[in-house]
């Protein structure tokens, strides 16, 4: 996507961190407006129809997480990069539940948050015509037959260490939260301790050195993402 186009609307009450997404945003090529607070958002995204929203969950007028909700409730399927705090794990989760596409925690870098950017745009158009093949380094799934190979050997995998990594390369560069791959790959009443199992499992077969991920890597306390294509 070519980031001349892409507009961006910056949902923060604190002025220095808007200040900084817009000088560092705006050098990357993205076309930058702010918000202080819920209500001027709200209005922003009927006006301007961003392509792109970053959303400070601390607002002065109404929490992030109802914000978003409301947002995803209406139909809006605008991808949101949450920010929130480096201790505050369980707001990421809900974030993410309610339909956040990514998050970076304060402090941050803006390189780091545009990576995020690129994933949450690239992930929306891939939901709009998924690949039968995916790649991403010596790792290769192939959707259709369900063959899965490391450095072009197939490597067989378990009917749940498949789906997990059939759910994972979907949303790929995404981070995925337990209770989603739970509910994606058992149901909703299942608990988390399987999924650490089958995922330990699954490194073992895919990984060079399991126990030092390359392509599934932990959001701690909060999920696992899947390492995005090249």
């Amino acid at each position: 996507m070519n980031t001349t186009a892409v507009k961006i609307l910056v949902v923060d009450d604190e002025p220095p961190i808007r200040k900084l997404l817009r000088v560092g945003l705006s050098a990357q090529g993205y076309l930058v407006n702010e918000a202080p607070n819920a209500a001027a958002a709200k209005l922003s995204v009927q006006e301007d129809r961003p392509d792109l929203i970053i959303l400070d969950l601390g607002l002065p007028d109404k929490p992030g997480h109802d914000l978003l909700q409301e947002w995803r409730e209406d139909g809006l399927e605008i991808p949101v990069v949450i920010l929130s705090s480096r201790t505050d794990e369980a707001g990421i989760v809900k974030a993410l539940e309610s339909g956040a596409d990514d998050y970076v925690t304060k402090p941050f870098g803006v390189n780091e948050l545009a990576a995020r950017i690129r994933v949450a745009l690239r992930h929306r158009l891939q939901q709009q015509g998924e690949k039968a093949i995916f790649q991403t380094g010596g790792l290769s799934l192939d959707l259709v037959k369900r063959i899965v190979k490391v450095d072009g050997k197939e490597v067989k995998l378990s009917p749940k260490e498949y789906d997990i990594l059939r759910v994972l390369a979907q949303h790929a560069g995404k981070v995925l939260t337990h209770q989603f791959l739970l509910k994606q790959v058992w149901g909703p009443a299942a608990d988390v301790q399987y999924l650490r199992v089958y995922v330990r499992q699954l490194r073992q077969k895919i990984e060079q050195i399991p126990d030092q991920p390359q392509y599934i890597t932990t959001e701690t306390g909060v999920g696992y993402r899947l390492r995005e294509p090249e």
